[in-house]
């Protein structure tokens, strides 16, 4: 078994599962374009001097990008556990190829924010369906006991991709500009990570990433299976106490999350030449938040080692509502240093839910599952955008939304620690 407490002893038993550094490799390079295209799409539209954004506006660039998709999810993820992950990664890799281009494109014309933001809609669509594909598949390249310290180097090594991605953007954006040619030219080298994503996934052999057919697959028709896919994903979190109560704590963090990042778009689109400064300050606090993420993958396992995931993801909540209330004097580096903590907390809260649904959930329905969990990460985040977006003053002053965010740390809290003593329902 792994010794979680020693890093080189993880890094080297990675050498020891050459399925799973194919895993990782597709991982990293997925996750690079998706950091590029982020980032781009968000200098494009909301630090683009050519366009404007309000806090509700804000608000609704993330509802137009982010919602949609995560009302339908979970229906698309019913085919994560019907068809071959494999091809499933193949197709969804293509869909983000093809449809980027028109993104780019739509950029190059200078139309308006909507049709960009629809279009970037079905990227994230297919980016998401990437995500879960590969969490889904990570326990069929790792031995069960390796599954935790596993999960944790690839989230960690991903975090890290993904914030090249985003870092990597400043560059053309100096070269090209900050307006909507720039944006354009951006999306564009998003194709090359994409590409490359694609012929990683197409080099696996089939059905070697699952899904495996046992006693719990869901049979029928395919439009059976997708229109059922909300259903039997919710009823398998309901009837898992461990992924039940996980799934509470991280939806408690995506809407602290929402809050904050909203308090900061909006403080620094005030204070600060939004080209250059305001989207350099936001660039930080994206990396403070991504550094704490990627720690959170070598405290992760280490906690779980000793006090398990249940404690864990407890303590891990308690430590984010203390965090939280640091910020109330809305000063931009305290800001900076909660968002640095809260990435670790919440991380950790995000890495328990994962393991839960590896080790607990039955393959033939793991990727329905995965995908309730990703509608739940995004729904929770722009509910609480949304709502904050109705109250904050134009300059982000509103540090009763600090407080807020605490207390919902809190009921998360209540509710991990009292849906994750339930005890599993026989059968």
């Amino acid at each position: 078994m792994v010794d979680v407490r020693a890093p080189l002893a993880v890094l080297r038993s990675v050498r020891d599962l050459p399925e799973f550094r194919r895993l990782l490799e597709l991982r990293l390079v997925s996750q690079f374009g998706d950091g590029l295209f982020a980032a781009g799409l968000a200098g494009a539209i909301l630090f683009n001097p050519e366009r404007q954004a309000t806090p509700l506006a804000i608000a609704g660039a993330f509802a137009v990008l982010f919602l949609p998709y995560s009302l339908l999810g979970p229906f698309a993820g019913a085919l994560l556990d019907r068809w071959d992950r494999r091809l499933v990664l193949v197709g969804a890799n293509t869909g983000r190829l093809l449809v980027a281009l028109i993104v780019a494109a739509l950029l190059f014309a200078r139309v308006g924010d909507l049709p960009i933001l629809v279009a970037a809609l079905v990227v994230n669509g297919f980016t998401r369906f990437v995500s879960s594909g590969l969490s889904a598949a990570l326990p069929h390249v790792v031995p069960r006991d390796r599954v935790v310290a596993m999960n944790s180097v690839a989230t960690a090594t991903g975090s890290i991709s993904a914030f090249l991605g985003a870092f990597s953007m400043v560059l053309p954006r100096w070269a090209f500009g900050a307006g909507d040619v720039g944006g354009g030219a951006i999306i564009l080298i998003v194709e090359i990570p994409v590409l490359i994503a694609l012929w990683l996934a197409w080099r696996f052999p089939p059905h070697m990433l699952g899904p495996d057919d046992t006693k719990r697959a869901i049979h029928g028709s395919v439009a059976y299976a997708v229109a059922t896919g909300w259903i039997h994903g919710a009823r398998t979190v309901a009837t898992e106490p461990t992924v039940a109560a996980t799934l509470a704590g991280l939806a408690a963090h995506r809407m602290a999350f929402g809050i904050n990042s909203l308090l900061m778009l909006v403080i620094v689109r005030h204070s600060d030449t939004q080209e250059v400064a305001g989207f350099g300050t936001a660039v930080l606090f994206g990396a403070a938040t991504g550094t704490g993420a990627l720690l959170a993958a070598a405290v992760m396992p280490v906690a779980v080692a000793r006090w398990g995931r249940y404690a864990t993801a407890n303590g891990s909540l308690a430590a984010a509502a203390l965090i939280q209330l640091a910020g109330f004097g809305l000063q931009v580096p305290m800001m900076m240093a909660c968002g640095f903590l809260l990435g670790i907390a919440g991380q950790v809260v995000k890495l328990c839910a994962d393991n839960a649904m590896q080790l607990d959930v039955d393959d033939a329905l793991r990727g329905h599952v995965f995908a309730v969990q990703d509608s739940l990460f995004w729904i929770t985040f722009i509910l609480a955008i949304t709502m904050s977006a109705l109250v904050i003053p134009v300059d982000g002053q509103q540090p009763g939304l600090v407080l807020v965010g605490s207390g919902v740390y809190l009921l998360g809290l209540a509710a991990h620690a009292t849906l994750g003593r339930r005890r599993r329902p026989a059968g």
